[in-house]
């Protein structure tokens, strides 16, 4: 159905095995995106956001509740199907692309895994998406400054024009002059394209500039939905999303 959000997720829990005991990283969080929509996750290190994302990629094991795309519940075994829906952009664009790989070979590896041709044409106009020279092609990714190999994970992240893309703090590895480009080049491929986006961040000038509706959590628990309007106002209801937010506000004046 098409008046489905694009990702529901309902109570959901994440419980890692760790030095012998269970630890819930993620207790019965509940949220929807609707689609074109760009909803972020916010909290301190360890509040279970990024585990959220890593659990609707099948990468952190569900021990409980569901996640939904558009209304179909996901499979246990991600598959092809899952990769053209969905697509994830990670923190350190260096880290996540293969280092004696080449750009061209980056961008082509996807296209190649679907059967999907015109391999050329679709890489130089992937690049061109993302402002960078179809020279680049042949690079190496050490070539690359900080933001440009982010633009190229971008890139690849879009080759199988997927409809979702999950953001895991898709800036903070790169300097403070990089990331207004990078936001400002993700807020136009959302509009041009139609995506929804499932964003993580700890920075709140990220937040308010990219998302419609926001959501607070703390160890692993979900304390608070707020709305963009709400966020600009400083309308918070609980006593550590004030808290959170007065803190990320005095970091930036700082």
């Amino acid at each position: 159905m098409t008046d489905r959000p694009a990702i529901e997720i309902d109570r959901l829990d994440v419980t890692f095995a760790a030095k012998g005991r269970a630890v819930r990283a993620v207790q019965g969080v509940s949220l929807a995106v609707a689609r074109r929509e760009s909803f972020g996750l916010v909290g301190e290190s360890g509040s279970g956001k990024s585990t959220i994302l890593r659990a609707i990629c099948g990468l952190a094991p569900v021990s409980g509740g569901a996640i939904r795309l558009g209304g179909d519940p996901l499979p246990a075994r991600r598959g092809k199907d899952f990769s053209t829906r969905v697509q994830m952009v990670f923190q350190d664009p260096y880290a996540s692309l293969h280092p004696r790989h080449t750009i061209d070979r980056t961008l082509s590896e996807p296209l190649a895994i679907h059967g999907i041709g015109d391999t050329d044409a679709r890489v130089v106009r992937a690049l061109q998406d993302v402002g960078l020279p179809a020279a680049f092609r042949f690079r190496y990714p050490h070539q690359l400054s900080g933001g440009q190999r982010q633009r190229v994970a971008i890139a690849r992240a879009l080759m199988l024009n997927p409809q979702i893309l999950l953001l895991d703090e898709p800036t903070s590895a790169l300097d403070a002059s990089v990331q207004a480009e990078v936001l400002n080049l993700l807020t136009r491929l959302r509009e041009e394209r139609g995506l929804t986006f499932l964003m993580v961040s700890h920075d709140l000038a990220v937040i308010d500039h990219m998302c419609d509706r926001i959501l607070v959590m703390q160890h692993g628990r979900a304390v608070e939905e707020i709305a963009h309007a709400d966020l600009a106002a400083g309308r918070m209801q609980t006593d550590y999303a004030r808290s959170l937010f007065a803190a990320s506000a005095d970091r930036m004046l700082s």
